[in-house]
Parts: C-alpha cells; structure tokens; sequence
C-alpha cells in the first residue's frame, strides 16, 4: 500500500509566506503613499514658482501716463509698459481696441493667447493694460486684415498709427 507523507511543513511555511505577502503588500502600498505626497508636494511648489514669475513679469511693467505716449511713443517702444485705468473707445475686430487718450484714440493688439480665449472689451469701459509698446508697419496691419480679424477699413485706420501696445494682460476696473 501507499504511504501517504504528511504535509503539515509545508502548511507550516504557506503560513509565513502569506503574511510575508500581506507585509510586502502594506510596505508597497506605504511608499507608494509617500511617493504621490511627494510628487503632489513638487506640482505645488511648481504652480506657486509658475504664478510668481507671471506676476513678477507683470510688476517689471513701467506704469506709463497716456498723455506720454502721444503724440510720440518711440521713447517707450519694445518696453513692457502698464497703461492704469483708461476708457476703451471702440472693438476693433476681433484683434484689439482703441483707448480714449486725451490726444487720440491709441492702438492695442491681443496677443494670440487673448484672442483663442475670445477675450471681448466693451466700448466704454475701463481698463488697465499691460503689454509690449511696438512699432507699427503696414505688414502688420495687413496681416491683421488677412487672417480675418479685422475689417479693411480697420486695417485702414491701424495703419495710420505708429506705435500700439500688443497687449499681454487686460483687466477690466
């Protein structure tokens, strides 16, 4: 007859080897834990450095008076300026505004990020500006009324100016 051996090590040692199991599983789940802390921990400080940077690029802004860049703005030209709490004129297009200056109307252009947003200015309210003051050529205009956004007697009217600000951050008061 066969002898049957008896198996009660190997019950003995399943035993240790599922709590082993239980104990590799609960350290995993533990480091993992501490991994996603960590890598939250990082976006976080990420966002803050990513809004400081914008905020500090914005606060970098000469706050200029309207009255200075009319009827000459080329002593501001390709510099960061801020434009505080100026009526807005009329829309032109889809592509910016005209500010009421005391002297004139004065041109802003929406960055391309302001226009994939539909960012839209009321004729009549007012508005602080902050953007990069920059020469104005007849290929700007030109391109403006090829893409669209603005009509060909608006692109008439920019052409004439010499200097507008391509805005990069308008906020309504």
């Amino acid at each position: 007859m066969v002898e049957q051996a008896s198996r009660r090590g190997a019950v003995d040692f399943s035993m240790i080897m599922m709590i082993l199991a239980f104990a590799v599983g609960g350290f995993f789940m533990y480091w993992l834990n501490g991994q996603a802390a960590l890598e939250l921990a990082e976006r976080e400080v990420v966002e803050e450095v990513d809004e400081m940077e914008e905020a500090d690029l914005f606060a970098s802004a000469t706050v200029v008076m309207p009255i200075s860049l009319q009827p000459d703005a080329s002593g501001y030209e390709d510099q960061l300026i801020r434009i505080v709490g100026v009526n807005v004129a009329s829309p032109l297009g889809q592509q910016g505004f005209w500010l009421d200056f005391p002297q004139g109307p004065f041109l802003v252009s929406f960055s391309d990020a302001m226009i994939s947003d539909s960012i839209q200015v009321a004729a009549e309210s007012t508005v602080t500006v902050t953007g990069m003051l920059t020469a104005m050529s007849e290929s700007v205009a030109a391109t403006w009324v090829e893409s669209g956004r603005i009509s060909e007697g608006d692109g008439l009217a920019a052409g004439f100016t010499t200097h507008f600000i391509a805005a990069e951050q308008v906020d309504a008061n």
